[in-house]
């Protein structure tokens, strides 16, 4: 398992200083219909905006 996760989405709630996932856990999907081979066929739905 990962012991570090870095995230530069800065407007995520779970994003910490330096650039670390502070999120309990990463949950990631596929948006292809069969098979994911590229980088831009995922999404993180981990992601939730931050609130000012």
């Amino acid at each position: 398992m990962a012991q570090e996760v870095l995230c530069e989405v800065e407007n995520c709630v779970h994003w910490g200083e330096g650039n670390h996932c502070e999120a309990d856990r990463i949950y990631v999907v596929s948006n292809a219909e069969d098979r994911t081979t590229e980088r831009m066929e995922t999404d993180c739905h981990t992601f939730h905006p931050k609130h000012h």
